[in-house]
């Protein structure tokens, strides 16, 4: 199984000491500095930094159909945990990987894409922090004949169905119902203990699709709630150093503050940290939720810390955008509605929270997830999808933002949900739906 590094365990590669030290170890010979940093291989920093702790050295799979995973950035737990899925997937697929930091730089993904093709992968899985670069690299894609699939950060009402074949799926969770059941947790807490109060936002990276969905599911709650006010917010980028910064700020701003609305688990732990120093208690005095459930999101309300969290679970997004691309490969098409599509978080407190310590932070060497039921090439009758994975609603999805002069909604997309293609398929994934995301691992003994 592959372990799971922390990034915040992590060496500062952005120091020449440090990065001389790991390409010396690695045996990059003839590499400059600045061409190492470009490609930023996670894989390899993984294996300098793994042997550094004493865990065994990630080796790439020597076949025929190689993928690479375009991270958004190793500063996020989000995106670890992401990659340690990922990578268990590409395992039981056969499939050699390798995983690039984009260092939150889509300019930066642009060419790490390039450079991977060049390299000859077969199919990339991207996680991208904004659409700066997804029309260049679908054309690339179809150029080439490299599929790819992405997830979170995107260019709105840009669709794999306007890109061509080759861009297979768009996939995120339904994160406006995610984040406005989240919100509504903390809201409820101030109304128990104080019968209303001020609390503030402290979002992610500012016109990023996901980071606007978010903040408008967060402000449909707190509408539902008259006597409790958004004061203020600021951008925490996604990370939690740039998170307690901007907690620190707004609690000079609003020092009666009784709840955070933070946008994901890495900037709640910066809010968090920028709270106690101040002298708030967590989980006392002031009320805070994040988004996605990742190991430390789980641990944080483990230890009372943090109200609540939306488990959309990291390591499901690196199994299921792998399998796509595995089942892409061996020769499965996609319909229509199944090239845009959405799963179902679910809303992580105090009452469920052992059971997704025990599936997904202290399994051991047990996989959270069958990732071979998650191919339909490989299980065509009994495939899983093992979350309520369902036909997005791009309404839902960029709805509020505008949208480009011109554009109109695709035909495909229009027609799958004209002609019944779209529920169909929704009523399928459903029927197929056998391993509940907050159950026992199927691996389980």
């Amino acid at each position: 199984m592959t372990k799971k590094l922390n990034p915040r365990w992590f060496p500062d590669y952005e120091k020449k000491s440090v990065v001389d030290a790991h390409m010396e170890r690695l045996g990059l010979t003839g590499v400059s500095r600045r061409q190492f940093l470009a490609t930023a291989s996670a894989g390899a920093v993984a294996l300098g930094t793994g042997l550094s702790f004493g865990f065994p050295g990630v080796a790439l799979a020597d076949t025929k159909n190689k993928i690479a995973h375009l991270m958004m950035t190793l500063r996020l737990e989000y995106v670890a945990n992401a990659d340690a899925g990922a990578q268990e997937a590409a395992e039981v697929f056969g499939l050699g990987i390798e995983s690039v930091d984009g260092q939150l730089d889509s300019g930066r993904q642009l060419d790490q894409f390039e450079q991977q093709v060049a390299a000859g992968v077969n199919g990339v899985m991207l996680h991208a922090p904004d659409g700066g670069s997804i029309r260049r690299i679908a054309e690339l894609a179809n150029q080439n004949k490299v599929w790819f699939d992405n997830t979170w950060g995107t260019l709105p009402w840009f669709t794999p169905f306007d890109a061509g074949d080759y861009y297979t799926l768009y996939a995120v969770p339904e994160e406006f119902s995610a984040h406005k059941d989240v919100t509504a947790e903390v809201c409820k807490a101030i109304m128990a203990a104080f019968g209303g109060g001020e609390v503030v936002g402290v979002t992610g990276v500012s016109g990023n699709s996901t980071d606007l969905i978010r903040s408008r599911g967060r402000d449909a709650a707190i509408k539902e709630f008259p006597q409790i006010t958004l004061a203020g917010e600021l951008p925490g980028k996604w990370n939690r150093e740039d998170s307690q910064k901007a907690m620190e700020d707004l609690i000079s701003r609003f020092p009666k503050l009784r709840g955070v609305i933070a946008q994901n688990d890495d900037v709640a732990d910066g809010c968090i940290a920028a709270l106690r120093a101040a002298g708030y208690k967590p989980g006392e005095d002031v009320f805070v939720c994040g988004a996605d459930g990742t190991s430390g999101g789980a641990e944080m309300i483990k230890r009372g810390v943090l109200l609540a969290t939306s488990a959309n679970v990291p390591q499901y997004m690196g199994g299921l955008l792998s399998s796509r691309l595995y089942d892409v490969l061996n020769g499965w098409r996609p319909k229509a509605a199944e090239r845009m599509m959405s799963w179902r978080s679910i809303t992580m407190t105090k009452d469920n929270v052992d059971a997704y310590l025990a599936r997904y932070v202290d399994n051991g060497d047990v996989p959270p997830f069958d990732y071979k039921k998650m191919s339909k090439v490989l299980h065509p009758d009994d495939w899983d999808p093992q979350a309520d994975l369902f036909p997005m609603d791009i309404d839902l999805e960029w709805g509020g933002i505008p949208k480009p002069d011109g554009w109109d909604y695709p035909k495909a997309y229009v027609d799958s949900r004209k002609d019944g293609e779209a529920e169909a398929v929704r009523a399928e994934y459903a029927a197929h739906y056998k391993t509940p995301l907050l159950g026992p691992s199927p691996m389980k003994g």
